[in-house]
Order: C-alpha cells, then sequence, then structure tokens
C-alpha cells in the first residue's frame, strides 16, 4: 500500500512526502535511542554479581549512591572473601576490604594478579585493590580526623581509607584527649585554617572529646566512639552514651567503632561541600603577552 500510495504521489508532492517521512523515522529512532540508553544506565545502577550462592555484589553501588561497596571480611571464610575481592576487582576496578584477618589478608594476596595494586593497612586490617586502569576521583572534599588516644587510630583509620576512597583529602591528628586539652589547640586551629568540610572524632573511655570540639567549631562534627575502654561502661557504652547525650549542637553520632560508617558520611557531606567550592572557584586570569 505504501509503494502504491508512493507511486500515485505527484512528483511535486514526493520530495516534501520523503522528507517528512525521514525525520520521523529518525524522530522514532533517537526516542529509541534515549530510552535504551537510560534503560542501560538504571541496569548499571542495579547491576548484582552473584558468586555461587554465598554471595551478590551491589556492584552500582557506587554510581547510585556515590559510595563504594565495602566488603566486610569479618565472619567470612578467607577463600569466600578472596573470591569476592576479586569478583568486585573485575567488575568495578577496584575493591575496599575490611577486618581482616592474617589469613584472609593472605587469601586475597594469593589470587590478586601483578596487575592490580594492593594497598595494606595494618591498624584498620583493611585493604585496597585497585587495577592499574582505575582512576581515583577528586572531589575536592576536606575530611578531619581527630582521636582521643592512641588506641582509637585503627577506627579513625577505617574511617580515613574510606573518606580518600570516596575522593576527598583528609588531615588527621592523634592522641588529643581531654586529659590534656592543651594538645587539642594547635589540631583544631590547623583542621580550620585547612577549611575542613567535616570533622571525624573519634573516642573510647568517658568519649568527651566530640562535645568539646563541637563546642567550639563551625562545621559538621560527627563522633565515634570505641570500644577501648574497661570497667563499668566498658567496651565503649560509655563513650556511646556521652555523645548520644551531648549538648553540643552539630554533632552527629555513629555505632560504635563504626569507622567505614562514619568515613562514608563525613565523605558524602565533603563531596557535596568540594562540588559547590570547585564550582565557585575563581577562573585565572591570563595576562596578555
Amino acid at each position: 500500500m505504501a509503494r502504491q500510495h508512493i507511486q500515485n504521489t505527484p512528483p511535486w508532492q514526493l520530495k516534501q512526502f520523503t522528507c517528512e517521512k525521514g525525520v520521523a523515522d529518525l524522530s522514532s529512532l533517537e526516542k529509541f535511542e534515549r530510552s535504551r540508553k537510560r534503560f542501560e544506565r538504571k541496569d548499571r545502577l542495579f547491576a548484582i554479581a552473584s558468586l555461587s550462592r554465598f554471595a551478590k555484589l551491589d556492584v552500582g553501588r557506587e554510581k547510585r549512591k556515590g559510595l563504594p561497596e565495602v566488603i566486610l571480611a569479618e565472619g567470612k571464610l578467607a577463600s569466600d572473601v578472596a573470591k569476592i575481592t576479586q569478583a568486585m576487582l573485575r567488575r568495578t576496578g577496584r575493591a575496599i576490604v575490611s577486618r581482616l584477618s592474617g589469613s584472609q589478608a593472605r587469601a586475597v594476596r594469593s589470587v590478586i594478579g601483578t596487575e592490580s595494586k594492593i594497598e595494606y593497612f595494618s591498624r584498620s586490617r583493611m585493604i585496597v585493590v585497585k587495577s592499574k586502569s582505575y582512576k581515583p576521583r577528586r572531589s575536592g572534599g576536606r575530611v578531619g580526623i581527630l582521636t582521643a588516644g592512641t588506641s582509637d587510630i585503627p577506627v579513625a583509620e577505617e574511617a580515613e581509607v574510606i573518606a580518600r576512597e570516596m575522593g576527598c583529602e583528609t588531615r588527621s591528628f592523634h592522641d588529643v584527649g581531654v586529659a590534656g586539652i592543651h594538645r587539642l589547640f594547635e589540631p583544631v586551629r590547623d583542621l580550620l585554617k585547612w577549611e575542613a568540610d567535616v570533622i571525624l572524632v573519634v573516642a573510647g573511655r568517658e568519649g568527651a572529646l566530640p562535645t568539646v570540639v563541637a563546642g567550639i567549631v563551625n562545621v559538621p562534627v560527627i563522633g565515634v566512639p570505641t570500644s577501648r575502654s574497661y570497667g563499668f561502661g566498658e567496651k565503649g557504652l560509655a563513650a556511646l552514651a556521652a555523645m548520644l547525650q551531648s549538648c553540643s549542637l552539630g554533632m552527629a553520632v555513629v555505632n560504635i567503632d563504626g569507622g567505614v560508617g562514619a568515613g562514608a558520611v563525613a565523605a558524602l557531606v565533603a563531596n557535596r561541600v568540594g562540588e559547590y567550592r570547585n564550582r565557585r572557584a575563581p577562573v585565572p586570569m591570563v595576562r596578555e603577552q
């Protein structure tokens, strides 16, 4: 019918008919292509990589949420941790593993080839593996980190690793707790001068340091209680209770030993600020020669 219609069309109308038909076809093709790309984007955002029956990897989490999936090694078989790490590396170009034992760390190293870079953080027992083609993001966000005692560093390092992997710059100062409050002044001054967007304060024992810091700075403070305490209120309970009861406004609190969660929240906030800062950055003048 279409061919007969074209044959019966006068010559002076044939060109117009052909053009209109071509435009319609092109418009339909463009709509189809847009729909296909939208579907592919959604498919990537909610993609899952299944490993036998023991793991389902959320490989689209970073694109969907702005933060990576972190593999918790605690409670898993060393062989399973190694397989999950290897699969995540292949799908995303990077794998972050937290709370590894010595045997789990060795298992991960055994399956990672020489074409990938491995960073091991002994205090926090974390491993970050990246392929050589992986390109890290740099958001311009700034996260400051303070610890009350040296024993709080492992939890602080967890947070620092996550914040860095999410594109933030970090600065850390350790062992500046309230037992010697004068130790705190210089680090706080440094972080404010550096214009930190968020400050993480990690403390065990009585958990007083986050309240003190939140009372003297004009940026959000995230209190991170640690389990490095004993006696009444042991294992971080007193620190958590004290932080939750803080009278200093502008402070939030995460779970006991929640370094990964604290780093993720801090980086999400700092990354937003970093994006705004980058947009407002003045364009350098080019002088005429």
